[in-house]
């Protein structure tokens, strides 16, 4: 029985490795594709935004990562709650790690675009605002997080809290945004880029970002968790 045991758990970790390889291959290429798509493919001229419409290929698929990464934190934070298992509290505060890094990456991108687009780095945007509320609710989750030194009430407690945090995520984003007036496409009554983008110039590139993205994202995470089981 033993030994059937030890079979199955190394055909486990050998599957798992492969998923992996597969995954990392994958995402090299969409990724190396959605750079050079990106850069040299034509894009709609449309006024006001011109080029900079290519931050597209890139600042919404890090928040789609961020999106993922930090559903996938709460459905850990869950299964915490569930079995007490502190490898799933473990899991949950390593996705909302590497998720909340992707949502930075792309308040920054965006303020980036925002600058030659609006002409400023920020403005009084709900879509805007609700982004940097969601961010701030998160940060607060690691300020929780490390103020309580029990692991096993640490993990309850900001299991709780990141499952409050993700239900309050979408509103702040989708739609709230979507319920007053917003510059960003697709919110307060402004039409979406599929709207303008009859040719589906965009979609050809940013749909692979999309998926390359949240692989890296997958990714970087476990090579994260690896880390910190090692250290734990």
């Amino acid at each position: 029985e033993m030994c059937i045991r030890d079979s199955q758990s190394t055909i486990w970790i050998f599957m798992e490795k492969l998923n992996m390889k597969i995954l990392k291959t994958i995402c090299i290429i969409l990724l190396v594709y959605t750079v050079s798509a990106g850069i040299l493919f034509d894009v709609p001229r449309l006024p006001i935004l011109n080029e900079t419409i290519r931050v597209l290929y890139f600042h919404v698929p890090m928040w789609f990562t961020m999106i993922f990464l930090l559903f996938l934190s709460s459905i850990n934070a869950y299964r915490f709650i569930s079995s007490g298992d502190l490898s799933y509290d473990l899991k949950s505060y390593n996705y909302a790690n590497i998720g909340v890094f992707f949502g930075v990456l792309g308040i920054i991108s965006g303020m980036i675009w925002a600058k030659y687009t609006w002409g400023t780095y920020w403005t009084n945007d709900p879509k805007l605002n609700g982004s940097a509320v969601g961010l701030l609710i998160y940060f607060s989750y690691f300020v929780l997080r490390n103020s309580v030194e029990d692991e096993s009430k640490k993990g309850k407690i900001s299991s709780v809290y990141n499952i409050l945090a993700f239900s309050m995520l979408i509103p702040l984003i989708f739609i709230l945004p979507r319920m007053t007036d917003s510059l960003h496409p697709g919110n307060g009554g402004n039409p979406g880029f599929n709207v303008y983008d009859l040719n589906s110039q965009l979609r050809i590139v940013f749909y692979p970002a999309v998926i390359g993205f949240i692989l890296l994202g997958i990714w970087i995470a476990d090579l994260r968790l690896r880390i910190l089981k090692l250290k734990n």
